[in-house]
């Protein structure tokens, strides 16, 4: 067995190669190369590691017929392009807890060295001065701090905070009552925390919803004397703004590890007596370079070796132990949506995934990720369960995911419904054994199947003498029946037979079959 090849592109520490190689991949490290020369190198790996300094851009991942998988060593994927990833079927992983402790730390020790003017004190005092008048702190101890944004880090941040005997507010719109309760908060709304709190940091992530969350408005309702800590994301505050308020006195202080443009050679904030700064430091220790190299290889070779899924930003997650007892339901799922796919005729408008008995229990977006995957692969030779969601989005189809608590015929099924122009088409199917997918109805007919290789769907009149025509036919044609399966509503009806065959059906001998005594309709199929 071929084993995957991963390429480090950015420095990260060694142990991560020697992880890669311990579960089974391959690993060059090249670093510091042009995007020219990374596209005309991608081509040839499974895997990419990066760090912050190599920019996928979609330029690049055109390039990538191969790859499977970027892991970013770190939380920021603002130098990948996610979308361009996704519709190439790319998996974007990222390690959001690796650095948590680590940037959390540092907004805290941003809050002190603003709260003391530590830096300003140090520079004067290292010049031979003695400034002892001149930098008149305040103490953190009763003060109240506001989070905006009150997730991972954020949390960390409060529980730091508490230990200093700050009283801690959150605006977080994901924040629920309960998890505010747990981690010792009081939930406020944006207005309110502008209003009330003493010392404002930032933990959010950079969406259009977040850009300039702390704008001039925004400034202006702060309250008289507040200081500002961002150690999250360049673009939150309006960098203007912010320089214009801390002169004007209505901001005392603010201290920022991010920019809006980085690396930051000119900033209208430089200078400014009350402001520091430092060079996106968050995530600098040496903990947190381990942590978040170790972290990336681990979940980027558990995706090539086992499949399993873990902190990726366009896929829903799927432990290593999870892989192997879904793999079997993702191939029926897969199957199944490449029956519908290519028996319903019409434009699709929406596709419904119900899951009942053991498959019920199971995660649910995997499997409907497969299911879409067998769906949009005639629409795209390059789908998979990465990309088939946004292809499905593209066409305009509507997708719904159904669960079922109820005891069936079957102690497992999937059934996947699809609705067209001419009214809804559903198969369904179940695993026999644990490990073996099978067909079980198609179109309302029950029909036991296993659908792979070349196969020949027909619906015909439920008559003496048809099988042997059909058997007949391919025969003279050279074409061998590997497996036999009928099925239908009641005797004298319509009945619906399905063959797998040793070879492709050519299109002549499909008219062939159509005109057969008979037949209503013949559609080859491929799975």
């Amino acid at each position: 067995m071929t084993r995957p090849k991963v390429l480090i592109s950015d420095k990260m520490d060694p142990n991560a190669a020697r992880i890669f190689e311990e579960r089974g991949c391959e690993v060059d490290v090249i670093t510091g190369e042009t995007p020219e020369q990374l596209k005309a190198r991608i081509a040839d790996y499974d895997g990419l590691a990066i760090r912050s300094s190599t920019k996928v851009t979609a330029d690049i991942l055109a390039g990538a017929d191969n790859l499977k998988v970027i892991g970013r060593a770190g939380i920021g994927v603002d130098n990948v392009d996610i979308p361009a990833a996704s519709s190439k079927g790319v998996v974007v992983m990222n390690t959001p807890f690796g650095n948590s402790i680590t940037t959390a730390e540092h907004a805290i020790a941003m809050i002190f060295a603003l709260a003391r003017q530590i830096p300003q004190a140090n520079e004067r005092t290292q010049k031979g001065e003695w400034p002892k008048n001149d930098f008149m702190g305040i103490e953190v101890t009763g003060k109240t701090l506001g989070l905006i944004g009150a997730g991972n880090i954020g949390s960390i941040v409060a529980a730091r905070a508490q230990g200093l005997r700050m009283k801690v507010i959150a605006y977080d719109p994901f924040l629920t009552p309960e998890r505010a309760i747990e981690i010792g908060v009081e939930k406020v709304d944006l207005d309110t925390l502008l209003a009330r709190a003493d010392f404002i940091t930032l933990h959010t992530p950079l969406t259009e919803e977040t850009r300039n969350i702390l704008s001039a408005e925004n400034i202006a309702k702060t309250k008289k004397g507040v200081r500002i800590v961002n150690c999250a994301r360049g673009g939150l505050i309006d960098e203007a703004a912010l320089a214009e308020a801390l002169d004007s006195g209505h901001v005392a202080g603010a201290a920022l590890d991010v920019f809006q443009t980085e690396p930051a050679k000119e900033s209208p904030l430089f200078g400014k007596p009350n402001f520091i700064c430092t060079p996106h430091l968050g995530a600098s220790t040496t903990e947190a370079q381990v942590n978040v190299a170790l972290q990336v290889a681990e979940q980027m070779a558990d995706y090539l070796v086992s499949g399993g899924v873990s902190n990726a930003l366009n896929m829903p997650s799927l432990s290593a132990e999870e892989a192997p007892k879904l793999r079997p339901y993702m191939k029926l799922a897969e199957n199944l949506g490449s029956l519908v796919g290519q028996l319903a005729h019409g434009n699709l408008t929406r596709i419904s995934v119900e899951r009942e008995g053991a498959a019920a229990e199971l995660s649910g977006k995997p499997i409907t990720g497969a299911v879409l995957a067998g769906l949009m692969r005639q629409y795209s030779d390059t789908v998979n369960m990465v990309n088939a969601p946004y292809l499905a989005k593209e066409r305009g189809l509507d997708v719904r995911e159904i669960r079922h608590d109820r005891e069936g015929a079957y102690n497992t099924l999937l059934r996947v419904t699809v609705g067209t122009e001419s009214g809804e088409r559903s198969v369904a199917g179940t695993l026999f054994g644990t490990d073996a997918p099978r067909l079980v109805e198609i179109f309302g007919v029950r029909i036991e199947a296993e659908l792979e290789g070349h196969m020949l769907y027909i619906v015909n009149e439920d008559a003496p003498g048809f099988i042997g025509r059909i058997g007949s036919l391919l025969g003279e044609a050279g074409i061998n029946i590997g497996t036999f399966h009928l099925g239908r509503r009641q005797a004298g009806g319509e009945a619906t037979l399905l063959l797998s065959v040793d070879a492709p059906i050519p299109p002549e001998l499909v008219r062939q079959a159509c005109a057969l005594q008979g037949v209503k309709t013949v559609m080859p199929l491929e799975f």
